[in-house]
């Protein structure tokens, strides 16, 4: 019981869900008789629920997929799993199956908003006993437990995307394998990269003025909805207060990012907006290959601003601003900006 409850304290002590996850796994794989443990993500791909591993042991170390989930190899649909398929239509807490002579496996689905995103995967080598069910379940909510916890922390309370104070730390994850010492401009053909959009609500304040904040919040909670129909489970979407949103678009070419940002600002012209009618977007996107977070959400608001101020309701790239001589680019010299 001693090392159950180190390891639950030191669980409690991470700030993080990702180190929080390697916890509640190194947690799991301290009890008697266990083989192996995983976090196993849950993701839709062509409207069908497909399944991979997130988070596991290999030699010793733990290891986290980086890889896009719809193009992970090692993914397979959750139907395959007759035991797990079965607990998430159910609704069950946990499901338990025999996948071999001496190989038994437990599965525990982790809801968030009515929907299972993720869940651990245990297999040992002898049958699951009823205490030992009763220990892991156990372990279980409180790891469950503190995940909302720290997933309160980082959400912004009105739209429930993340919050201003996450970004740094999502921004880095987002664009470590891209990123690069040179100053060149980003690839304009089809080749992926990461993309920043900064995305603002136009005439905001005028809606608020004429309609009341209770629809003005209205509109935040609807056009956040929009945002995260419009975007992929993988890219990341923050509000970063006031009528200002930021979209990270992962592993996409130029002329891909353009028709996904114009996408997403048709949807919110399109969309009729109770009492207040149609409501516009402006957008101003830029690649994260190049330059700290502080650098390009300063382009990408350079782009957004010259959007407003020519017309609204448009997505521009930074790039062909500065290409079109209607932007200059910023260099950082230390602590002095040159332009």
């Amino acid at each position: 019981m001693k090392p159950i409850l180190q390891n639950l304290v030191e669980m409690t002590g991470h700030r993080d869900h990702l180190r929080l996850e390697v916890s509640v796994l190194s947690t799991l794989q301290a009890l008697s008789s266990i083989v192996q443990v995983r976090a196993l993500e849950v993701f839709s791909k062509d409207d069908v629920e497909h399944i991979r591993p997130r988070t596991w042991m290999d030699k010793g170390e733990w290891h986290s997929a980086e890889t896009e989930a719809a193009l992970d190899s090692a993914s397979q649909p959750v139907a395959q799993i007759a035991a797990l398929h079965d607990c998430i239509q159910e609704r069950s807490p946990h499901a338990i199956a025999t996948l071999g002579k001496g190989r038994y496996c437990m599965w525990l689905p982790l809801w968030v908003h009515e929907k299972v995103t993720s869940c651990l995967e245990i297999v040992q080598s002898r049958p699951f006993s009823a205490q030992k069910i009763d220990v892991i379940t156990h372990v279980f909510h409180v790891y469950k437990n503190y995940q909302s916890l720290l997933d309160y922390s980082e959400r912004d309370a009105l739209t429930g995307l993340f919050n201003r104070k996450t970004f740094d730390e999502q921004f880095s994850r987002f664009t470590a394998p891209e990123r690069t010492p040179s100053t060149e401009t980003a690839d304009t053909g089809d080749a992926a990269h990461q993309w920043l959009a900064v995305v603002d609500i136009d005439h905001f304040k005028q809606v608020n003025d004429r309609f009341g904040h209770l629809y003005g919040d209205e509109v935040l909670i609807l056009v956040a909805n929009i945002l995260r129909s419009s975007f992929r489970s993988h890219d990341k979407i923050f509000r970063f207060g006031g009528e200002e949103f930021v979209v990270l678009l992962r592993s996409t070419s130029l002329p891909t990012a353009h028709k996904v940002f114009n996408r997403f600002r048709k949807n919110v012209e399109d969309y009729y907006f109770p009492q207040v009618g149609q409501v516009t977007v402006s957008v101003g996107f830029v690649s994260t290959a190049h330059g700290s977070p502080v650098e390009i959400l300063g382009q990408a608001d350079q782009a957004l601003y010259f959007a407003k101020e020519n017309g609204r309701n448009q997505v521009r790239y930074y790039n062909d601003l500065v290409a079109e001589g209607h932007l200059q680019t910023k260099i950082s010299n230390d602590d002095v900006e040159l332009f």
